[in-house]
């Protein structure tokens, strides 16, 4: 154990099935336009909340967002319906993490589940003091694991390769 994180767990690598997490949300009116169609931003913060809770049951400690890919918003979500987050690590790097998240929507009166949005997140650990800390590392376990991993290392350089260029242009 470290002396500057006395009150941290040793860095044992973990897999991504021990901070996955799956959250619900029942649509209420309050979320919703005056169409009855959920707010973006609604579904943007319930994203943000499940990547944060994968962050830091990974690192056991503060995680913030660092960045958030691409939004597409491939289907709407309705009033009345329940919107199912499905969040796991994808990659960790020294003090970074990338964290999928999957939103589906479900029709509670029907059963009929479909694919609404998907995300990209990274999240940095931060330490008691909030300065970047390092994560414990990523135990692939198994072909989707290795798959998601190998896409995030892409993504990550992809972000890179992007913020290098609006420095430099």
């Amino acid at each position: 154990m470290s002396d500057t994180h006395p009150a941290q767990p040793c860095q044992a690598g973990k897999s991504a099935a021990e901070s996955a997490v799956t959250l619900t949300h029942q649509v209420l009116p309050h979320d919703a336009n005056p169409a009855g169609n959920v707010h973006g931003g609604v579904i943007l913060k319930l994203i943000d909340t499940a990547a944060g809770v994968v962050a830091m049951r990974h690192v056991r400690g503060w995680a913030v967002t660092a960045s958030i890919d691409r939004m597409d918003f491939l289907r709407p979500v309705y009033v009345g319906e329940l919107v199912i987050l499905k969040a796991s690590l994808n990659m960790v790097g020294r003090t970074s993490m990338e964290i999928g998240v999957r939103v589906e929507a479900e029709n509670l009166l029907t059963g009929e589940v479909r694919h609404t949005n998907s995300a990209y997140l990274t999240f940095v650990a931060l330490d008691e003091h909030g300065a970047p800390r390092p994560a414990p590392p990523l135990v692939i376990e198994g072909d989707v694991a290795e798959r998601r991993h190998r896409q995030a290392l892409r993504r990550r350089e992809l972000r890179r390769q992007a913020m290098a260029e609006e420095r430099n242009g």
